[in-house]
């Protein structure tokens, strides 16, 4: 498992390594713009030929880009629609140049509109995104939390948008823990993780899978209220462990995006646990 986190580009897109490699990260994850205005950033093409040599200086195997939080390809809204289209394709050219592995990205609500008017808008959409797409960077749909109409809350929702966009090359997932957690999956059983991979695996193919969110969770089981907490102060505890030992997830990057000691975000504090956590379910794997 490549072990990473979320991380500041403040300075240049190309500091984001130097964090990366600070925090003891094999895997990092950037937002390709400030994360509360639409407005995009203005990158010096230059930072992205750093950030690519910086990656293989620091031993970065893996770098995924995330979405705005703003954007909802579901929106009734034409103005939201449309910069919400604009701003996934920008996300998607900055991960392009700079070699990511894949965009990551919440598909937003329908408002109340049902999901059939929300796949509407939201399959026209993806497919201007997935022309940008390289052979290396892929369009990954996270699944997510929360109330009000929020698509792919489910395995089943996820793989309806795979199908409907014709099982596209280049289009996978990433699966958060915590999303997850508060949407009903039990990650802590290893009976649920095991039934969740099979889903995964017959209704998308886990060939599909690109890439995990590590959190905790302050909010409980099933309460549809995304609250990401601290490796092991959270609700899952120990039991995140569960999740990321599963034969089948090993391998993929495992990407915390968690408040940090001061809520300035993942440290190396934070990525130490995440290893420990890891460590501690495979060797339960083992002796059991």
């Amino acid at each position: 498992m490549l072990f990473g986190a979320h991380v500041s580009c403040s300075g240049g897109i190309h500091r984001a390594i130097d964090r990366a490699e600070s925090f003891g990260c094999e895997a990092v994850q950037v937002f390709t713009q400030s994360p509360r205005t639409w407005r995009t950033t203005n990158h010096d093409p230059a930072n992205f030929a750093a950030f690519k040599e910086r990656a293989i200086e620091a031993g970065i195997e893996s770098t995924v880009c995330h979405a705005l939080y703003l954007v909802n390809l579901a929106s009734p809204d034409d103005e939201i629609y449309s910069k919400s289209i604009a701003t996934l394709r920008n996300t998607m050219e900055i991960a392009c140049a700079i070699d990511a592995d894949g965009v990551v990205f919440h598909v937003g609500s329908h408002l109340g509109a049902g999901l059939e008017a929300g796949l509407e808008r939201v399959v026209p959409a993806l497919l201007q995104v997935l022309e940008l797409c390289s052979e290396r960077t892929w369009l990954l749909i996270e699944n997510s939390a929360g109330a009000g109409g929020t698509i792919g809350r489910s395995v089943d929702e996820l793989a309806v948008l795979v199908d409907a966009l014709d099982r596209h090359p280049r289009l996978g997932i990433c699966l958060d823990s915590c999303h997850l957690y508060v949407s009903g999956y039990d990650v802590t059983d290893p009976t649920a993780i095991d039934a969740l991979v099979t889903e995964v695996d017959e209704r998308i193919g886990l060939d599909r899978l690109r890439a995990l969110h590590a959190n905790d969770s302050k909010a409980p089981l099933g309460s549809n209220r995304d609250r990401h907490d601290n490796v092991g102060e959270g609700l899952l505890g120990d039991g995140l462990g569960v999740f990321l030992a599963h034969p089948a997830l090993q391998g993929l990057p495992a990407l915390l995006e968690v408040p940090g000691r001061e809520g300035r975000g993942p440290d190396a504090e934070q990525v130490a646990k995440l290893r420990k956590v890891h460590a501690r379910a495979l060797r339960r794997l083992l002796v059991g």
